[in-house]
């Protein structure tokens, strides 16, 4: 019997060690994101990105790609998700195959979290620098306190050339130049090993003797006290000492090495400058919206109110980081995403110029596999099921006026 407990607890052991290994070094490699599974009503109703460029489509490793746009924090921000008070400008990438070097909101550097006014529109930059090969999908994103990452667009980018080419040269505040790619890889290799020696070493000693089935039996049996000897009590207080003995050395060494640190910056900075915008001359009131589930496109009935100078035209609408453009008016040349970009997508029931001082009822219809293949569709099954989304309009001259809506949407299965 006690032959069969221990095959059974060294089998276990097996099982367990074989598991661990298993998880450790398995690693698929990602392409691409989750940006369609975060809720719909997260990516119309709060960052809309919109103007964005991507310097470059393939890069060698080194080299350095920058993106560039606006972003609007939306005035209808869902009442579920914590205001933009802490929020942070990063890049949506499957892991380090970029660095980011650079990051700007307002042409202010923002190297951690801003606070964002709602209602705002800001111009932002980001330096990447090219590390590991291959083909990634690069996005904007904005990490919210409280709110997680909202994803913007993203757009395909090659790496060429060999990963082990990749330097990254740094100057620290006392005048030495280092490599942060390699600095310190041996100090940090044996720090791992010896650690991770001293908790295996750990987990052997306890491992020696039968384990799991024998020792539940004894603690089932009122025999607990019998699992852990003086031994066990002294060599697991040697463990403790050596422990915090090898950290304080260790501290202590390190601090004499390197007597001049600054603490990681941590604060949350302040006064970002928001672009400038012009009251629009336009109105728009939504008098109702609908989603035609078996058309993948969505209705809108727009009263539209022209108050400026200039007659005007509906060029694009823009959602969740989708745009649906009536080409007749406006031609997208930034090289957009494909997949995100719908070029005859948007359809006026009377798109002729609105005339200064003229109001216009009209049907608007927004239709394209994006709906589906984004699953921005699943706006309709929201408990608050209300769309948002950015209105251009353009004149003859090619001024660009933007219109902020925001409304109920009523589903339509038929």
């Amino acid at each position: 019997m006690k032959l069969i407990r221990d095959r059974i607890a060294h089998w276990s052991l097996v099982g367990l060690l074989l598991a661990f290994a298993a998880t450790s070094f398995y690693a698929p490699s990602a392409s691409a994101h989750g940006e369609k599974s975060q809720a719909a009503f997260m990516r119309m109703r709060t960052i809309h990105w919109f103007d964005l460029k991507w310097s470059k489509e393939k890069v060698n490793v080194n080299e350095e790609v920058e993106i560039t746009g606006k972003f609007h924090v939306f005035e209808g921000w869902p009442e579920t998700v914590d205001e933009p008070d802490v929020s942070f400008l990063n890049i949506g990438i499957p892991g380090p195959v970029f660095i980011r070097k650079e990051s700007y909101i307002g042409g202010q550097l923002v190297p951690r979290s801003v606070r964002l006014e709602i209602g705002k529109t800001y111009e932002f930059k980001v330096v990447l620098k090219a590390r590991r090969p291959g083909d990634w999908h690069v996005h904007t994103m904005m990490n919210v306190q409280g709110g997680g990452p909202i994803i913007g667009p993203g757009k395909w980018i090659t790496i060429e050339g060999r990963f082990a080419d990749f330097k990254n040269p740094v100057t620290t505040l006392t005048g030495q130049t280092i490599d942060l790619e390699t600095y310190q890889e041996g100090n940090i290799a044996f720090w791992h090993i010896f650690w991770a020696v001293f908790g295996v070493a750990w987990i052997v000693y306890w491992s020696r003797r039968p384990i799991f089935l024998p020792r539940l039996l004894m603690a089932d049996a009122g025999r607990a006290d019998e699992l852990v000897s003086n031994t066990d009590r002294k060599v697991a207080m040697a463990f403790a000492a050596g422990t915090i003995l090898i950290v304080v050395m260790s501290m202590s060494a390190a601090n004499s090495k390197y007597p001049i640190t600054i603490p990681l910056q941590a604060g949350t900075m302040r006064g970002m400058v928001p672009i400038e915008e012009k009251k629009p001359t336009i109105t728009v009131k939504v008098e109702d919206a609908s989603y035609r589930v078996p058309g993948r496109a969505m209705r809108m009935k727009l009263t539209i109110t022209n108050n400026g100078s200039a007659a005007v035209r509906l060029g694009e609408f823009y959602t969740a980081s989708v745009r649906f453009l009536d080409s007749s008016v406006y031609k997208d040349t930034t090289g957009y995403p494909e997949d995100l970009l719908a070029e005859d997508g948007l359809t006026v029931s009377d798109n002729s110029p609105l005339a200064p001082g003229e109001t216009r009822t009209v049907e608007v219809q927004a239709s394209d596999a994006a709906w589906e293949v984004y699953r921005l569709a699943d706006i309709i099954y929201d408990p608050d099921s209300r769309f948002a989304g950015l209105l251009f309009f353009f004149d003859a001259a090619g001024t660009r006026q933007i219109v902020q809506i925001d409304a109920p949407l009523i589903p339509s299965f038929m």
